[in-house]
C-alpha cells in the first residue's frame, strides 16, 4: 500500500522543483484510478453541483452533500492528499460556524485538509481553522461562490489595482497559516510574480504555468463535461464520445436481441429445472388471460 502524502511531503516536492498535481473528483472509482495514477492533491470540489448535478453554478452545494461526496473520494485515495470544498455559506457567517463545518470534513469524511475562498476578509476564518489543527488551501482569483460580485466566470486581476490585490490576499492568507494557495483564472505573469512572493505553493487553474503546481476540473480534462470547456482546459480524452458509444451500441444489441448472449446468462441443473416447470405449470400465466 503506498504511503499517505502529507504536507511536508508536498512542500519537498515543490522545494526539489517538482510541480504538484491536484484535479477534482466526486466518487470512489474515480477517486481509485486517480490515485494509482499518482495524482498528488485530489479536490472533492463544490464544482460537483455543476459537473455531477447538473446545477448551473456552484451554490446550491451544501456541506451534507459535499460530505457524502468527499466520504466516498476518501475511501479511494490511499495515497493522495485529499481537500474538501467548503461550500457556499459554510464558512462566511462565523468563525466558529467555518471551524465546525470544516471539522465535519475531517471527521465525517475523512479528508486530509479543506479549501476556501476568499483573501482578507477570510482571515480569521483561516486561522480559526488552522488553530483547530486542520489544513487549509486557500483560493483567490475567480472565486465561484462570488461569481456574482465580481462580474460572473472571467479572469481577475488584469487592472493594476485587482492584480495587487491578490497579491495582498495571498500575503495575508500566508500569515494566517494556509498551507497552499489555488489562483484560478489570474494573468500568466501576475501569478508567477505572486508564486514568486510567497513560501507556501500556488497551485494553477488557467493561472498561467509558473505556479508550484496545477489543477484541472477532471471532467474537463477527460472530456466529460458537454456544456462547455474552458479555454484553460485541456482534454487529455474524449470519454464523453466513448461512453455515448458503448451506450448506443447497448440500445441496439438489446433492440436487435443480440445481447445477452448464452455467454451472459446461467443454467439450473435439470432435475430442479423439471421440479421448477412443472409447479409453473400450475399458475395461470398471461397467454391464458
Amino acid at each position: 500500500m503506498p504511503e499517505k502524502l502529507t504536507i511536508p511531503d508536498l512542500l519537498a516536492q515543490v522545494r526539489k522543483g517538482i510541480p504538484l498535481t491536484m484535479i477534482t473528483c466526486y466518487d470512489y472509482p474515480t477517486a481509485c484510478i486517480i490515485d494509482r495514477a499518482g495524482v498528488d492533491i485530489v479536490l472533492v470540489g463544490d464544482s460537483v453541483a455543476m459537473t455531477v448535478l447538473g446545477y448551473p453554478n456552484t451554490l446550491p452545494a451544501t456541506m451534507d452533500m459535499m460530505i457524502i461526496f468527499a466520504r466516498a473520494v476518501a475511501r479511494g485515495c490511499q495515497r493522495a492528499f485529499v481537500i474538501g470544498d467548503m461550500p457556499y455559506m459554510s464558512y462566511q457567517v462565523s468563525v466558529s460556524e467555518a471551524i465546525r463545518n470544516a471539522g465535519r470534513f475531517m471527521a465525517e469524511a475523512g479528508v486530509d485538509g479543506v479549501k476556501l475562498e476568499g483573501g482578507r476578509n477570510m482571515v480569521e476564518a483561516v486561522r480559526g481553522i488552522v488553530r483547530a489543527g486542520i489544513p487549509v488551501m486557500g483560493h483567490l482569483g475567480l472565486t465561484p461562490q462570488s461569481a456574482s460580485m465580481i462580474g460572473g466566470y472571467k479572469v481577475q486581476g488584469r487592472s493594476g489595482d485587482a492584480a495587487i490585490a491578490i497579491l495582498e490576499d495571498a500575503l495575508a492568507l500566508q500569515d494566517a497559516g494556509v498551507f497552499a494557495i489555488l489562483l484560478e483564472l489570474v494573468p500568466a505573469r501576475v501569478a508567477e510574480v505572486i508564486t514568486e512572493k510567497l513560501s507556501v505553493p500556488t497551485i494553477s487553474i488557467g493561472s498561467g504555468p509558473h505556479c508550484s503546481g496545477h489543477c484541472q476540473i477532471f471532467h474537463d480534462a477527460i472530456g466529460m463535461f458537454e456544456a462547455f470547456t474552458p479555454r484553460h482546459a485541456k482534454r487529455y480524452a474524449e470519454v464523453g464520445a466513448i461512453i455515448r458509444q458503448a451506450m448506443e451500441r447497448f440500445v441496439q444489441e438489446i433492440k436487435e436481441r443480440t445481447y445477452p448472449g448464452p455467454e451472459h446468462s446461467f443454467k439450473i441443473e435439470r432435475e430442479a429445472l423439471q421440479q421448477f416447470l412443472e409447479h409453473a405449470a400450475r399458475i395461470p400465466g398471461r397467454s391464458s388471460s
